[in-house]
């Protein structure tokens, strides 16, 4: 099994709008902090490996 590249550092989560708003569905994620420099990121999902890319011209592109 191939070995990440790159160790990530720890995730900071933004805070959400309010404490006493419902729990979100959702989490936000800087894209400098997912990426740490790099310009590509493996995901394991379920045993499948997607790609997410950052482009030259700053746009994400997601492929399995």
């Amino acid at each position: 099994m191939n070995e990440p590249r790159h160790a990530l550092p720890p995730l900071t989560l933004l805070p959400q709008p309010s404490a006493a708003s419902p729990p979100a569905s959702a989490i936000r994620v800087s894209s400098a902090q997912l990426f740490a420099g790099a310009l590509e990121v493996q995901i394991d999902h379920h045993g499948a490996v997607y790609r997410l890319k950052q482009t030259a011209l700053g746009k994400l592109i997601l492929t399995k």
